[in-house]
């Protein structure tokens, strides 16, 4: 049974500030500076030649692309006994160019992204050699629009056909062997108890990241995955690559179906009341919605269940979860059919996404205006 939804009072936003969390802490800000006056130390050092130049590791937040590829970085770094400062790089409050300016870091490595506008480029003023990784189609799109502005110490490494993080594994594998057999020393980035299990994940994270999705379960695989994202800030967690080095595959999928089937079930069972939105004031055709203020790490399993009842009702097949998120309106599109594109209603109204699933912010007045709707 279908309901009218009631009107919800306006509720204002929190100022900006309040929204932000913290990625460019004082905390990072200070292994910066620490960084810095240990390289200046080092210089005059007896020690200098044998820890070498700081290097600097910035991984994309929360990606586990980014953070493997940090790990393989660190391990490389490890094995040669050489100085390297890893920190998460969050596009919610990023670091600043300025911020490395006086830092003294000889290389810096850009772990599954490029940096917003020119970021690599503007780095690579103050630091000599830039070393960026990445697997985006948009990326590679930005790229080719930049041709020619490149400044000679910035390396790209754009590969639409493998993930960021075997990228990194590869190219510090390479270099590693490289390094060792000029020693006449052998040995791998990984050790053998290691190397099988961080390889099995790598290969689902790729599967992902890529949209291959040939692997079997691995939007199960994903599903579990998520759980561990909290976890990915090396700053506030810095056992976090010890735990990505004790992630095991076989364990995720295990969990991932529970998981999923839990989640699926708690979906059904909460969804007893949907309403009928007019997406857009109408412009975008109709679909059931749900308010699922608490629920919102359920909106992903919510939303699809909702499709599929939406297009039972003749609505577009689109499920739309709506819950307040630090104060904001948030709706959550989810289409369980593979021609219909949620994205062109997100990126509307200033979000974004895939066609099968996007979110955005909404006013509370404008909300309103879609529900004005008889069911």
């Amino acid at each position: 049974m279908l309901r009218r939804r009631p009107r919800l009072p306006a509720v204002p936003s929190p100022p900006p500030p309040a929204l932000r969390r913290a990625f460019r802490s004082e905390a990072a800000l200070e292994a910066i500076r620490s960084r810095s006056l240990s390289s200046k130390t080092a210089a005059s050092s007896s020690d200098a030649d044998q820890a070498g130049p700081a290097s600097l590791a910035l991984y994309n937040y929360p990606t586990f692309a980014g953070a493997y590829a940090a790990l393989a970085a660190r391990l490389f770094h490890c094995r040669l006994r050489r100085r390297l400062l890893v920190l998460p790089f969050s596009s919610v409050e990023p670091f600043r160019v300025e911020d490395f300016e006086d830092a003294g870091f000889q290389t810096c490595y850009l772990l599954d992204f490029i940096g917003p506008k020119r970021f690599a480029f503007e780095l690579s003023q103050f630091v000599p050699s830039v070393i960026a990784f990445d697997h985006r189609q948009s990326t590679l799109a930005r790229i080719s629009q930049l041709l020619g502005q490149c400044p000679s110490n910035v390396e790209l490494h754009i590969d639409t056909t493998k993930s960021s993080a075997r990228a990194v594994f590869d190219y510090f594998s390479k270099k590693l062997t490289g390094t060792k057999s000029d020693s006449g020393m052998c040995e791998n980035l990984l050790e053998q108890e290691d190397e099988e299990r961080v390889s099995n994940v790598l290969e689902y994270i790729e599967d992902a990241d890529l949209r291959r999705w040939q692997l079997p379960n691995t939007k199960e695989f994903q599903t579990a995955l998520r759980d561990e994202r909290a976890k990915l800030n090396c700053v506030t967690n810095p056992h976090v690559f010890e735990q990505l080095l004790q992630l095991d595959a076989s364990d995720l999928l295990t969990r991932g179906k529970s998981l999923a089937h839990d989640r699926l079930q708690a979906a059904a069972e909460f969804i007893h009341k949907p309403f009928k939105i007019q997406l857009g004031r109408g412009l975008y055709g109709e679909c059931l919605a749900i308010r699922a203020d608490g629920h919102s790490k359920l909106s992903h399993e919510i939303g699809l269940e909702l499709s599929r009842r939406s297009a039972a009702a003749g609505l577009r097949p689109i499920g739309a979860v709506v819950f307040m998120q630090r104060g904001i309106l948030k709706i959550c599109l989810r289409a369980t059919d593979s021609t219909t594109n949620t994205a062109e209603i997100a990126k509307a109204y200033g979000g974004g996404g895939k066609p099968s699933s996007s979110s955005f912010a909404l006013r509370m007045e404008e909300f309103n205006s879609w529900t004005s709707v008889n069911s």
